[in-house]
């Protein structure tokens, strides 16, 4: 009997931590600003450890790719719905959108080092009839080549377009796509 009783214990424990994971995702997707965690790996860098400039683009755009990813919902209309999602493209590309950049700037505020942490925060920053924009902040809570904490490190600002996949002109965006990314607007 003891083990049916411990099955059972741990059956409920791993229910209610699934419940309460699933609770914090919801929690998370309604937040306007999405905080993606990133350590700077040693083949981001140059020889002496710091990271290459391109890699910027990378932590920039990846982490917007996260935020979309918990932002957006997987469409249940999509002939592959039975298939997971693999991320925030995507799912954004489920909206029968192609989302191509139009604009992308980038501005240095701080050296990022090998072994760094940053906080990349992401939000939306601007709609349009035809296109979104994403702002980005990256933070370092430490620097191994300063003394002061919670440096800001880089932001970047990223506007895509809406595209049909049938033509490859520019659209409006569809209107579920526009409806959330209002509701996310700082």
């Amino acid at each position: 009997m003891k083990n049916l009783n411990s099955t059972f214990f741990d059956d409920n424990l791993l229910l209610a931590v699934i419940i309460k994971r699933i609770i914090h995702l919801a929690e998370i997707a309604e937040q306007k600003t999405i905080t993606i965690h990133r350590t700077v790996l040693f083949g981001d860098c140059d020889p002496e450890g710091i990271v290459y400039t391109p890699r910027f683009s990378y932590f920039a755009v990846e982490a917007i790719q996260d935020a979309l990813t918990l932002w957006l919902e997987d469409d249940p209309s999509d002939s592959n719905s039975n298939k997971p999602k693999s991320g925030g493209l995507r799912k954004l590309m489920g909206y029968d959108i192609l989302p191509p950049a139009r604009a992308f700037n980038l501005e240095f505020h701080h050296p990022v080092t090998w072994d760094d942490e940053l906080s990349i925060d992401v939000s939306v920053d601007k709609i349009t009839e035809r296109s979104f924009s994403f702002a980005v902040k990256a933070r370092l809570e430490n620097s191994r080549i300063s003394s002061k904490t919670n440096i800001l490190a880089f932001t970047a600002h990223l506007t895509q377009v809406c595209m049909s996949r049938e033509t490859n002109k520019s659209i409006p965006l569809p209107s579920k796509l526009k409806q959330r990314l209002t509701a996310l607007l700082s």
